[in-house]
């Protein structure tokens, strides 16, 4: 194995000419990835010609000026993808916002109506949330379970809750009803944070973020608990660290964002 440091030259320049397409703008002709690499138009077209030949670009129009990614990187990716374990990944996220934030972080994926936890990172503070990863709580009462639910439509959120539903109220805040639960959704996808105001724990809120997969399906949620006296940040500064380490777990698991694509 080749040491640090040390490269094939031909492999780096394909690698460079593929990562032009991870802007999301689209296919490109031969003289744009020749511009974009600072490449002689020879070199680029025998890298363009082997990367179809290997199913990694392939033609997008009739003439074949013009190429994207071809289906063998979807194959690869794909592989990539089903190899991630949220868990792991989770638990090295969660302990990097603690370390940020210094409050209660956890993990979680929807069950039905239901959040399970997955991960737990504990805040050094001595006055702290207690909770237990394998727990399961009322998605409808907590943040992290708003946050997932609202990666959902009007009508599959309504399929979850139909037949007959006990709507649990762990605490006098927590949302009573279907149409309760569908106007917080809408705030929630307005603003891209979910938040638990006393709603599962008297003594505890909390803000989440949903965490998307590769295929941009909600695959968890994330979320940052603290005491209602130390709840001074939740809208601001804890806010913006569920949201980052959200998009940040949300990469890990293949998930892109394009800035500026719809």
């Amino acid at each position: 194995m080749a040491g640090p440091g040390r490269e094939v030259p031909a492999v780096a320049r394909a690698l460079e000419l593929l990562g032009l397409f991870l802007d999301g703008q689209g296919p490109r002709s031969v003289p744009e990835m020749t511009a974009a690499l600072g490449l002689p138009r020879s070199t680029t077209y025998e890298l363009v010609q082997t990367l179809v030949a290997r199913n990694c670009l392939r033609p997008t129009d009739p003439t074949g000026r013009r190429f994207g990614l071809g289906l063998r990187l979807f194959e690869l990716g794909s592989a990539y993808a089903e190899g991630i374990d949220v868990t792991e990944q989770g638990q090295q996220v969660a302990d990097d916002v603690v370390r940020q934030c210094d409050e209660t972080v956890h993990i979680a994926v929807l069950d039905g109506t239901e959040v399970v936890y997955l991960v737990k990172a504990d805040s050094p503070q001595a006055v702290r949330m207690v909770s237990a990863v394998g727990k399961r709580l009322p998605a409808h009462c907590t943040a992290v379970g708003k946050a997932m639910l609202a990666g959902l439509s009007d009508s599959e959120v309504a399929a979850r809750y139909a037949g007959p539903f006990e709507w649990a109220q762990m605490t006098p805040h927590s949302l009573a009803g279907l149409d309760a639960l569908l106007a917080e959704l809408a705030r929630v996808r307005q603003r891209g944070l979910a938040y638990d105001d006393c709603e599962s724990n008297l003594d505890v809120r909390c803000v989440a973020a949903a965490v998307r997969d590769a295929s941009g399906k909600v695959a968890a949620g994330l979320s940052i608990s603290v005491p209602v006296h130390r709840s001074d940040r939740l809208e601001t500064a804890l806010g913006r660290y569920a949201a980052v380490a959200a998009e940040e777990l949300s990469a890990r698991l293949g998930h892109r964002r394009f800035v500026g694509r719809p």
